[in-house]
């Protein structure tokens, strides 16, 4: 029963808190959807710690993209055998993972020590940053754990089960034999859907596309003051 919950329960009632908070936020927090930049308090961690985070999220998501949302059949069918597949996420999810760890600390570190950051955040900033350092460590352990190619497939498992979610034919059977670092990092992915509509993540959806359409602002400079004598 508790399995049920975890895995087919627990994953709608997030998804439901992901998609209604944002339209939620979006309608009643407009001004308050954005990155919310700190980089006028602080600019050589930001930087440092900001790109590691960013490049190596990227590389991360295509990553899990391609190993849940993708089918195996899709591999098989292309030819690509298990040892290859593995030898290549291994490959490109190792650097990506480190980067996106280091940099998460970098910034986790950065908001810590910085007096000015410190004296600006909001719960919602730390929050932000505790899930993210959890999420990413426990998927880069993960990986670690699963490193011997003979090992656990993901693919086989917890892919057939995100995709069930996300087709409304939720299966808990795929996560029964799944090894416990995995389960934490989907439960820590899970955690961090539920809180990021109420945070500064919101903006990962935003593209600035009106500024294509936009009248430019004419700027003109204003002359000398004249003193009028009445």
């Amino acid at each position: 029963m508790f399995e049920q919950f975890l895995w087919v329960v627990l994953p709608y009632i997030v998804l439901t808190i992901f998609i209604g908070g944002h339209i939620y936020r979006y309608q009643h927090d407009q001004f308050g959807w954005t990155s919310k930049s700190s980089e006028l308090l602080e600019k050589k961690l930001l930087r440092i710690g900001s790109n590691l985070f960013h490049w190596g999220i990227i590389f991360v998501f295509g990553g899990h993209v391609m190993g849940l949302l993708i089918p195996i059949e899709v591999y098989e069918s292309m030819g690509v055998s298990e040892h290859q597949y593995h030898t290549i996420a291994l490959i490109g999810g190792i650097p990506a993972g480190l980067a996106a760890a280091i940099g998460i600390l970098i910034l986790l570190y950065r908001r810590m020590t910085v007096r000015r950051l410190i004296a600006t955040s909001t719960k919602g900033d730390w929050l932000t940053l505790v899930f993210l350092v959890i999420v990413i460590l426990s998927g880069l352990s993960a990986t670690f754990f699963n490193i011997d190619s003979e090992g656990f497939d993901y693919r086989t498992t917890i892919g057939p089960w995100l995709r069930s979610i996300l087709t409304f034919r939720a299966n808990a059977g795929y996560m029964s034999e799944v090894p416990v670092w995995f389960k934490v990092h989907i439960l820590a992915v899970l955690g961090i859907f539920a809180v990021w509509p109420f945070t500064r993540l919101v903006h990962v959806f935003s593209v600035p596309v009106r500024y294509l359409s936009r009248s430019y602002v004419i700027y003109r400079k204003r002359g000398p003051k004249q003193n009028h004598l009445s």
